[in-house]
């Protein structure tokens, strides 16, 4: 598939939220996907605002620990909050060049192997629903191109996750977002788990299990609560089509 080719289908599966079955998790994992594959770049985040003006990391693609430790430093400085905060890109890409006041960040960063960091916000006209971040090996910053065309990616994301929420009751997107906050750890016991299991790679138990939730059309988080509680991918017999989760449980509450 060209380059062409992979944009164009981005941009059909960032407005594909218009499903009875529709994941939060699934999507923005998806989005992150999309961004590795046709960008410059090393690893990408998203960081979603929930509640009031905090951010949270939901599943960036295939974390490693150091990414994950990267991640939570990111919620608290970095560029990803400053294009969540100010709604516009953050103007650094070459760490050396970071402002001093992201100390802890570049050090994580550098700890982690990269070398360069770029941040999209999500937004939608006056809606700022959080940032996608870009992180990168090298010392060379993303081409202007490519910024454009993240950006183009993080907006239509903003589009698809605020027509979604408008189509069925706002608190039912919402749960799924609060949900999506806390299921990184969910995912990645089970990802451990489904791994040990099968003596093969964390991503390989990922890709796994995400084959496993969207071929039989269930959350997958579902998918991680069956493997933790059963040592098994769910039978999709017992699971009803286009599960959701329940949108009034606090105790899900939250990437």
């Amino acid at each position: 598939m060209s380059r062409e080719e992979q944009i164009a289908q981005t941009f059909v599966e960032l407005a594909d939220t218009f499903v009875d079955d529709f994941d939060v998790i699934d999507f923005l994992h998806q989005l992150t996907v999309r961004c590795k594959g046709i960008l410059t770049i090393t690893d990408a985040a998203v960081l979603l605002a929930w509640p009031g003006r905090r951010l949270y990391s939901p599943a960036p693609c295939d974390p490693s620990p150091a990414l994950n430790r990267l991640l939570d430093v990111a919620l608290e400085q970095g560029p990803a909050l400053q294009a969540y905060r100010t709604a516009t890109a953050a103007p650094h890409g070459n760490l050396a060049r970071a402002p001093d006041h992201w100390q802890d960040f570049i050090t994580h960063a550098r700890d982690a192997g990269y070398g360069t960091a770029h941040a999209l916000p999500l937004r939608l006209r006056q809606d700022t629903l959080g940032s996608l971040l870009l992180l990168g090996t090298t010392a060379e910053p993303l081409p202007p191109a490519d910024l454009v065309l993240a950006q183009a990616f993080a907006d239509a994301a903003a589009i698809g996750l605020l027509h979604s929420r408008a189509l069925r009751h706002a608190e039912t997107v919402n749960e799924q977002l609060h949900t999506a906050l806390h299921s990184r750890i969910v995912i990645e016991q089970a990802k451990g788990i489904l791994a040990a299991q099968r003596r093969t790679t964390l991503n390989h138990a990922f890709d796994t299990m995400r084959r496993h939730a969207r071929h039989h059309r269930i959350l997958l988080t579902t998918v991680a609560h069956s493997i933790i509680d059963t040592g098994r991918l769910p039978d999709p017999s017992s699971s009803p089509r286009g599960d959701t989760p329940p949108t009034r449980d606090p105790s899900t509450s939250m990437e």
